[in-house]
């Protein structure tokens, strides 16, 4: 078993003894990765590629036969169950063998359909156990990022900028969202990337007021807002950013906003450190946009940790009181939205060091300005 997976497991444990839980059970793509390495993935809601059982004594991964192979490959010092029938037909049966009494679950990866299953499944078993959820436990277990990780994710972010770039060579008035998506999406996988991290926004004019605007056949036109938000996964790893762009000229509306959101970007980072609350990084991003005539156009928090999910822990929010470590790697993404004009947001990816923060963006906003082809 590599090392790293080791040292994440025994973390775990610990965690599990104080709560007393003797037995995990793991459902999601990311957790079953982050403790041993198989990278099997859920093709749906309702379609599971196995679980992880641990307990102090077992590591259990199990799993169907569509990937019983693949998890004896990767998933070195699991025992791998591979059941012929379903997983909550079997699973009470193995816990029984396990003598599993206070069963903790991955709940927020687990519907309610699946866990009536099981919970009717362990009762015809004769199952003498309490399950309950384990989220509190798992919630911030990979917050902050080891050395192999960082790594990971600098290189995913590597490829999204490149890929940008060469996309924004191409831009002209008349293409369209849909288009414009489709060759960033292309150049990102040609540069190397795994997968995307989610769906490319490509949005332009009244359309890049919606933050998560879905491309369509609109075509760009000189002086609007132009907005793409993209990433790529990388072994696992996600990247996140978010460029704003203006083919020719821009009007006072965009000048304005795009310099003050860069500036609240700007003092939200210098204010990053290790100890500094989240809702406090939040906040002062947030009341310099709304010292400006833009109050009240920034609606969603200024960011979230990004690492084997595109959105986990912590998120930079007015809802989330923790604290800042080292380790942790967010993002920083002010925005502005003015449904009759459109949106600006500017994001970048910052690790959380001892010294404060390292912004690990190379691409960055003095020159939004394209030249009208």
């Amino acid at each position: 078993m590599k090392t790293g997976i080791e040292k994440r497991i025994n973390r775990l444990k610990n965690k599990m003894a104080v709560t007393e839980t003797d037995t995990l059970i793991l459902f999601s793509d990311e957790n079953r990765r982050y403790f041993s390495g198989f990278t099997g993935e859920d093709g749906s809601y309702d379609e599971s590629a196995g679980i992880l059982i641990i307990t102090r004594e077992h590591l259990i991964l199990a799993t169907d036969s569509r990937f019983e192979t693949q998890a004896a490959r990767e998933a070195e010092g699991y025992e791998i169950h591979c059941y012929k029938k379903s997983m909550a037909v079997e699973l009470p049966h193995i816990l029984k063998k396990l003598q599993s009494k206070n069963i903790g679950l991955e709940s927020d990866r687990l519907t309610h359909a699946l866990y009536t299953k099981i919970e009717k499944e362990a009762k015809n078993a004769g199952l003498q156990c309490r399950f309950q959820p384990e989220d509190t436990l798992l919630k911030n277990i990979r917050v902050q990022k080891d050395d192999s990780e960082i790594k990971a994710i600098k290189k995913a972010l590597a490829i999204a900028e490149t890929s940008f770039l060469e996309l924004r060579e191409m831009i002209h008035p008349g293409m369209t969202e849909k288009k414009a998506a489709w060759l960033l999406e292309k150049f990102m996988r040609q540069n190397g990337a795994d997968a995307l991290s989610f769906p490319v926004i490509a949005a332009s004019g009244k359309n890049s007021a919606l933050p998560h605007a879905i491309p369509g056949d609109r075509a760009f036109n000189t002086g609007e807002p132009l907005l793409f938000d993209f990433g790529v996964r990388l072994d696992g790893y996600c990247s996140d950013t978010t460029r704003t762009l203006v083919i020719g000229s821009p009007d006072d509306t965009f000048k304005e906003a795009y310099e003050i959101l860069n500036t609240a970007q700007q003092m939200a980072v210098d204010a990053i450190a290790p100890g500094i609350k989240c809702s406090d990084i939040d906040k002062i991003a947030r009341n310099h946009i709304d010292s400006s005539r833009f109050k009240g156009s920034f609606g969603h928090s200024l960011g979230h940790g990004v690492g084997l999910a595109i959105h986990e822990a912590p998120r930079l929010s007015s809802l989330d009181d923790s604290e800042l470590k080292s380790g942790m790697v967010v993002t920083v993404e002010p925005g502005i939205y003015l449904p009759q004009w459109g949106g600006i947001r500017l994001e970048n990816m910052i690790l959380v060091t001892e010294n404060g923060a390292e912004v690990l963006n190379t691409m960055g906003y003095d020159n939004y300005r394209l030249q009208s082809l």
